[in-house]
């Protein structure tokens, strides 16, 4: 490849990333396969060579949210402080928020994302309906090496004006974080402590 292709091609890789991360922004999209595809579709890039990292895209999004949103920091203060309560009513099972409420770079659109451990998850669900919160029942699957991937029970429902997804790991699953999926790294996990002193930062 010459030095100009090359050149060109790094330019577009960051064009495609930039409007991945306004559609995420914009449009509420949350995959960031799914944002980056519509992102080469619009810019009429058939080459998937040319797609940037998740990696990247992140770090477009905390770009674009630092520049052109400015209720981003309440927003994101306001996604914390549900999250810091929602972890209280679970201490008991460990709480680890995660996510992009954790990392920062959370929209008005997102989740906030949290890992609880108990052997049962039964007993989330009966938490939940003992305090009214109606709730759904499904699965997640999270990645642990490049192709294993392990389904654990999770639980969707609304915590204020905010959605909320509970997966439930075993209680040994503290030990060992699963893969992100934006940079293949062990994920990022915060306890309630570890919150608290992110938010007074």
């Amino acid at each position: 490849m010459t030095r100009r292709a090359q050149q060109r091609s790094e330019h577009l890789r960051q064009a495609i990333a930039d409007e991945a991360a306004r559609i995420m922004l914009e449009q509420g999209v949350k995959d960031f396969l799914l944002a980056k595809r519509k992102a080469a579709e619009r810019l009429g890039v058939n080459d998937n060579t040319i797609l940037p990292k998740n990696a990247e895209i992140e770090t477009a999004l905390q770009l674009r949210q630092r520049l052109f949103n400015a209720q981003h920091d309440n927003q994101l203060s306001s996604l914390r402080h549900s999250a810091l309560r929602l972890m209280q009513m679970f201490q008991e099972f460990q709480p680890r928020l995660v996510g992009s409420v954790l990392s920062g770079t959370a929209t008005a659109h997102s989740d906030i994302n949290v890992h609880i451990f108990a052997d049962h998850a039964e007993r989330i669900s009966l938490k939940l309906s003992e305090r009214g919160i109606a709730h759904d029942h499904g699965e997640k699957k999270l990645r642990y090496d490049s192709d294993r991937y392990i389904s654990y029970p999770s639980f969707k429902f609304i915590a204020g004006r905010h959605a909320v997804e509970i997966v439930v790991l075993p209680e040994d699953g503290i030990r060992q974080s699963p893969l992100s999926p934006v940079d293949s790294r062990p994920m990022q996990r915060a306890s309630i402590a570890e919150l608290e002193t992110l938010m007074r930062q």
